[in-house]
This record gives C-alpha cells, structure tokens and sequence, in this order.
C-alpha cells in the first residue's frame, strides 16, 4: 500500500484539486493529511477526500518536517508518498506503476523523486529553465554522486527506510527535504526518475521572484548540508 502524506497550512485554494487527483488513483492507498492549524477551511475540505486528517494544535508555529513526521507516524503503507499540496498527476495510475516497478527492479532502492513542472497554465519559460536544472542537479547527485538530494513537491520512500533514519529533521526550517535523501543515500540508492514527473503551482517563485528563490535554495542547502541548520529561520507561506 502507499501511504500519501500531505502537509496542509491554509491550502485552501489549491488543496482540493491535489486531493481529487490522488484519491483518484486506483491501487491501494490511504491519504493522509497533516495540517499545521488552518483557519481557512482547508481541514473540512481535507475531510472529504481523506482517510486520516492530523491537527497540530501546539502554540508554536510547526515545521514542514514536523508536519511530514506527524503524518508519516500515522502511515500503514509500505511505502511514503511526500507531495505539497499544491502538486498535480497526471495519468496517476501510470505514474506509480513506473515508480514502484523502479522499487521492485532494484531492492537497493530506498527512495525516489522525479522532474517537477509548472502547470502549464500558468507556468513561463523561466519557470522551465529553472525547473530543467534542478532535474539536472537531481540526475547528477543521486543517480551519478550518490549524493541524494529531493523537493517537496514529491517524494517516495520506503517506510523501512524512512523510519530507520529518523525521518525528516524538525529543526530544520527549510531543506528538510534534502537532508532527509541525503541522510538516505547512507543507507541504500537514491534515485531521480526522469519519466516521473509531478505539477505544481510555482506560487512561491512567481511571488518572490526567482533570483532570491533560487538564492535561497542554494544557502539554505549548502547550510544544511556544512552546518546542519537552515540559513532561513522560518519558510515563510505563500498562497
């Protein structure tokens, strides 16, 4: 089974569109949501689609990881499907017939993640340059360095695994992401599927603009990767 795990912060606009897709999909699967305190409506909408919704109700805001950690903790798949809530799948029976028969080929195989596009309704050309060389960066580090290095926008991952390194780090406030496939090739092959590919919005580059985006993904991956902490002190939301 594939356990989906979805974290949720105020998703409302695009949460219910990520949902009707993945529960669209024929294997067998659960969804799950994880949902750091929405005052939107987003959790009712979440209720609909899903089999289990988790609330963080603590006073300090939560992290991603935190909320990825929260859901996966509740997972019975055999696998972790990450996806941001704002993520799209076309043909998604197809889709994960292709990725768990990369798990199946190759049992060293502990995780995986694909290119990420922009919806082509509101994506531009400079969100496809920058898209084209983070596959590349993805390619180059876990299928030739064996590095391991992901996004959020989609990530699968043997529970086994996931839970034998601990999970996602929740302190870090950005870059959890690759830091958890980095921490995953120590243990196993990390790869990058290029005919698996997911959709998003691309709402966080075209509100802050691609220069300081791609800045800050480069600073706080490197920190992480020297320092063992994020530059950014809070991944601030954008919807």
């Amino acid at each position: 089974m594939i356990s989906f795990v979805i974290p949720t912060l105020n998703e409302r606009k695009t949460i219910e569109q990520t949902l009707q897709c993945v529960a669209a999909f024929s294997g067998k699967h659960e969804i799950i949501v994880s949902d750091g305190g929405s005052q939107d409506g987003t959790v009712q909408i979440c209720r609909k689609y899903t089999d289990k919704v988790i609330i963080y109700d603590k006073p300090d805001r939560q992290t991603i990881a935190m909320a990825r950690n929260m859901g996966a903790a509740a997972a019975e798949g055999a696998y972790l499907v990450f996806l941001d809530a704002d993520v799209i799948i076309p043909d998604i029976d197809r889709f994960f017939d292709a990725a768990e028969a990369a798990f199946r080929n190759d049992l060293r195989l502990v995780a995986l993640t694909g290119q990420y596009k922009v919806l082509p309704h509101v994506g531009t050309w400079v969100d496809g340059v920058f898209f084209k060389m983070l596959g590349l960066e993805f390619l180059l580090l876990n299928n030739i360095f064996r590095i391991g290095a992901a996004g959020g926008e989609f990530q699968m991952i043997s529970v086994e695994a996931f839970r034998r390194v601990g999970g996602f780090n929740e302190k870090l406030a950005a870059a959890e992401d690759m830091d958890l496939f980095r921490r995953l090739s120590k243990m196993g092959l990390t790869r990058f599927e290029k005919r698996l590919t997911v959709y998003h919005t691309g709402r966080r580059a075209h509100t802050v603009g691609w220069p300081r985006l791609a800045w800050e993904w480069f600073t706080n991956s490197v920190s992480v990767w020297v320092f063992k902490r994020s530059a950014s002190k809070e991944w601030k939301e954008i919807r």
